[in-house]
């Protein structure tokens, strides 16, 4: 093996990591619903948490991106620590789908149908279709599609040739005497977790793997114990992930170290009374690349029988490790670590937005409560509401500029933008409600009061303005189409009661029944009033607009009015439900 062969071997390494992340992240980005469902079935139950993990390794090819997600989750709340331990498990068992695909090189048959099935005869047909559909196709989801093609035939073209690289150490016997010192259970143990580690991918350390068993100088006594040391050196990178979060995601991080640690001790120590006792005959075989991809699910699927019963107990253990601190920490909102998975960080964020609604709706119904009789306890949770949204806006708009940074699919850019949008309007609903606590504090400081036909035509409005705030939220959490509809004509109708209402109040003037410092009140009332409706349009306008693809809201309003055949009788119906009469 000369200095070429190096070169070769190192390129072949870069392309198959560079292969590798190309194909998860489109994967990714081609399954983003998918993963957010099974987000959803992240449950108590330990089969169902089992699945989970399998099902979004096998999307993103990493177990150490699943479980950095899994510390993600559970630092911000997503997930419970005894449901980390069941989808970390699963992870492991999910990892073990790159080792399958990478020993389809190993297939020798003179079939022409079987041959087929060899990388190096379907990989120039998967990355032509990957490049038109990469090149050649507008719709994002092509794209995506294209990219995992393109990154599947870069990983197997990598894997070639560290394969081709490696190929003449099998005549060096220097190389074969140091397979036969990995043989030793604990050295291999040892080497397999710290070229684990330095690549934080047992995916790739696998791949490297097969492709030395090429050369026929890996035994699989040697590849067998190099594979459990795999497995702990992938922990790396969740422990270092778990730096600086709060302790029950350093504990899911722990969970992941224990798990391997626990599964590598047990089973290489059958291994090694195994091997002592019986000396099976099998272990000086040449391993094989479907050997491998076989001994490596093998042993994750074993480490998961033998503890999954004793989750309980693998969760004890680390609550034990990582004891709770003497005042209760503080979970983030938003953890800067999902946005490894766009996808599952967008559903952080509409999560996040619609708790940001709930407390924007919250303040102004509160404030609409207000203005009929002042309670100081009920200004300063109103005041403290505004704080909160404010925050949340801060937090969200952060957030989702980063996440709007990194290639996103485009259903999920759309629900980011989306989401920038709205969250604007749900913060200066609670600086309203907060600007109409401060009317009903003036009015009272100041011994003011509306006439009775006032107060009358202020209960119309607000009840008008509390129909349409709730219309806004089932819209924006349930994004409803038939609710959205419905707010532009009950905006309409709260647009000509305050014109109606302010006309009534300059006649009450004219006649003495009101004074001007109360109208001054007056006139900040329903401004404030005709505001909030004007920004549950905008949201109801977003969510129509991202339905339909449309950018410009304007035009959805014109369209809605002109081409909604209900529209007029819905109008209608709004203004005989809130009617006033004119002076």
């Amino acid at each position: 093996m000369d200095i070429f062969d190096v070169l070769s071997l190192i390129g072949g390494l870069c392309l198959f990591l560079f292969g590798m992340d190309v194909m998860g992240k489109a994967l990714e980005r081609r399954a983003g619903g998918k993963l957010r469902s099974l987000l959803g079935k992240m449950t108590t139950n330990k089969l169902a948490g089992l699945a989970t993990g399998l099902g979004m390794t096998a999307v993103i090819q990493s177990s150490s991106a699943t479980t950095v997600m899994v510390v993600g989750f559970v630092n911000s709340g997503l997930m419970n620590l005894r449901q980390a331990v069941n989808v970390i498990m699963g992870a492991n068992i999910g990892t073990t789908i790159t080792a399958w695909l990478l020993s389809l090189a190993g297939i020798d048959s003179k079939n022409i149908f079987i041959q087929m099935l060899k990388p190096s005869s379907f990989t120039p047909i998967l990355a032509l279709i990957g490049v038109i559909l990469y090149l050649f196709c507008k719709e994002a989801k092509k794209k995506d599609t294209g990219a995992v093609f393109l990154g599947f035939a870069t990983l197997m073209s990598g894997m070639e040739t560290m394969s081709g690289a490696v190929s003449g150490l099998g005549n060096i016997p220097a190389f074969h005497n140091l397979f036969l010192l990995f043989e030793n259970p604990f050295l291999g143990a040892l080497a397999g977790a710290a070229l684990t580690a330095l690549l934080q991918s047992s995916s790739a350390s696998i791949g490297i793997l097969q492709a030395l068993a090429v050369t026929g100088q890996v035994s699989y006594g040697a590849a067998i114990p190099i594979i459990m040391g795999q497995n702990i050196g992938t922990c790396v990178t969740a422990m270092l992930s778990s730096i600086g979060a709060n302790k029950n995601a350093r504990r899911a991080a722990l969970v992941h170290l224990s798990f391997n640690v626990i599964g590598t001790a047990v089973w290489l120590s059958v291994f090694c009374i195994l091997q002592l006792a019986f000396a099976p005959a099998f272990l000086d075989v040449p391993a094989t690349l479907f050997g491998i991809a076989v001994s490596h699910s093998a042993f994750n699927i074993l480490c998961t029988l033998l503890l999954l019963p004793l989750s309980g107990m693998l969760e004890r253990i680390v609550c034990r490790l990582v004891p709770d601190a003497g005042q209760p920490e503080v979970q983030p909102e938003l953890d800067e670590r999902l946005l490894a998975t766009p996808s599952i960080a967008l559903e952080r964020c509409r999560r996040t937005a619609a708790d940001m609604a709930l407390c924007a709706v919250g303040a102004l119904k509160e404030s609409l409560a207000i203005l009929k009789k002042y309670s100081p306890e009920l200004a300063a949770k109103i005041h403290a509401a505004e704080e909160k949204t404010d925050r949340y806006e801060d937090m969200l708009g952060t957030y989702l500029v980063k996440l709007s940074a990194r290639r996103i699919s485009e259903s999920d850019s759309h629900e980011a933008a989306k989401l920038l949008k709205m969250i604007g309007d749900f913060e200066r609903i609670s600086d309203h409600a907060v600007n109409l606590a401060d009317s009903a504090l003036e009015l009272r400081d100041k011994t003011l009061a509306f006439s009775k036909a006032a107060m009358e035509e202020l209960d119309v409005l607000s009840a008008a303005v509390d129909e349409i705030l709730d219309l806004s939220l089932t819209t924006f959490l349930e994004n409803d189409l038939h609710a959205a509809g419905l707010v532009e004509p009950l905006d309409q109708v709260i647009e000509d009661l305050k014109e109606t209402m302010r006309t009534n109040h300059t006649l009450r003037l004219q006649q003495n029944r009101c004074s001007i410092e109360a109208g001054f009140v007056w006139s900040d009332l329903l401004t404030n009033l005709e505001r909030v409706s004007g920004h549950c349009s905008n949201i109801a306008g977003c969510v129509i607009d991202m339905t339909s693809g449309n950018l410009n809201l304007h035009e959805s309003f014109r369209t809605l009015k002109t081409d909604n055949a209900e529209y007029p009788s819905q109008l209608a119906a709004f203004a005989g439900k809130y009617s006033l009469k004119r002076e």
